[in-house]
């Protein structure tokens, strides 16, 4: 779908989809795979397998999905709208996976059949579904300022992060988050006499909303629990402490006010290469004198030694190996010659954070005059020449 020739045209990224009447006033929702939140790629698309051809993934809200079988008997397939359905009433999603790669994806989110039937996908969704869900959504902001003007208003430990309305809009879910346990069974109630509808309250973590709510990280991607991540594992200080990261909290906290996700990714290599570097607590003793270790650089196993302890000017490095042999030899009361003989002095390629959050960093420096001219003004020289055509 050409979506520049249409002005009129809403993009719906908490739904993946781009909504549009045209000039019939008809409503057209087109679903966009590129706004999926948790969007699986479907690496078997064009095979074919039969105990899969009616089994389906259908997408809700920001990252609500579940898997549905068709029982309409209709063609149905990837990014078509869908009535499907739900605990109480029924729902409309789009349909974002086909094929095999959904049983892949059942095994991998532990869904059996056989023990739990799947819900039903009843039909395709018609104009006026649509209508009535577009309808449902408009009210989903609006709803969500009162929701938590309710909760403040009660006194009550929580935030309402989101809300997601059903397809057919006769149930709401509410999304909180809470530090503790929240007796909201009052809160239903008024919610029930505001809004005139079916209440869910469902509780997430910090990371969960940040994944619901979606943003862009300091890396300048998509937050990673918005991509791909469903399963949070727990994030603590001493994966920061193994990769020789500053603990600075602003530095290390993500969107949600936690520790980074990717702080996680590459514990395991240093890990790795740390258990081949070995410890040094004391300096190494060489004839002419006694190197300190100033430091390290884990990945390329690299240590960086230097003879005055204060100062980073003239830094010696050396493999881990060779670091271990002279430790040896230490032990043994043997002391190497010296660092300077077969070591080039270099530094090391890292660079220090300090300055960063400067906010003038990037201001181009000011040309200073010499004192040549100060002096030369103040004696009367000459003025200095100029282009300027003499007539």
């Amino acid at each position: 779908m050409d979506y520049t020739d249409n002005e009129n045209i809403q993009f719906d990224c908490n739904r993946g989809c781009a909504v549009s009447r045209d000039s019939s006033g008809e409503l057209n929702v087109t679903y966009r795979s590129g706004c999926c939140k948790l969007k699986d790629y479907n690496w078997l698309a064009g095979i074919r397998q039969e105990q899969y051809k009616d089994i389906f993934e259908v997408r809700f809200k920001n990252t609500r999905k579940g898997i549905y079988i068709n029982t309409s008997g209709q063609s149905i397939k990837t990014g078509d709208l869908v009535i499907v359905e739900a605990a109480s009433g029924h729902d409309l999603g789009i349909v974002t996976l086909e094929g095999p790669v959904v049983g892949r994806q059942m095994a991998a989110k532990g869904i059996d059949p056989k023990a739990n039937p799947l819900k039903k996908i009843y039909r395709k969704a018609k104009s006026f579904d649509i209508e009535k869900w577009q309808e449902a959504i408009a009210r989903e902001q609006e709803t969500m300022i009162q929701a938590r003007r309710i909760a403040t208003e009660m006194g009550l430990e929580m935030k309402i992060g989101d809300v997601e309305f059903q397809g057919d809009g006769t149930k709401a879910i509410f999304y909180y988050i809470a530090d503790g346990r929240v007796d909201f069974r009052q809160l239903i109630k008024v919610f029930a006499e505001e809004f005139r509808i079916r209440i869910e309250m469902k509780q997430i973590g910090a990371r969960q909303e940040a994944g619901l709510i979606g943003c862009l990280g300091v890396c300048g991607r998509e937050l990673c629990c918005a991509n791909y991540i469903s399963n949070f594992q727990s994030i603590t200080t001493a994966a920061a402490r193994c990769q020789d990261l500053s603990l600075n909290p602003q530095k290390l906290a993500g969107q949600c006010g936690k520790l980074k996700c990717c702080l996680n990714y590459e514990v395991a290599n240093y890990l790795d290469a740390r258990s081949r570097i070995p410890k040094v607590s004391e300096p190494l003793e060489f004839q002419d004198g006694q190197a300190f270790l100033m430091k390290t650089d884990i990945l390329k196993e690299t240590l960086y030694f230097s003879y005055d302890k204060g100062s980073l000017a003239n830094l010696y490095p050396l493999s881990a190996n060779e670091v271990r042999e002279i430790i040896k030899m230490n032990r043994n009361g043997i002391k190497p010659e010296s660092l300077k003989e077969d070591v080039i002095p270099s530094a090391p390629e890292f660079v220090s954070a300090v300055g960063d959050d400067s906010i003038s960093r990037f201001d181009s420096p000011k040309k200073k005059q010499g004192k040549r001219n100060n002096n030369h003004r103040r004696k009367g020289g000459n003025k200095p020449k100029t282009n300027a055509k003499q007539s």
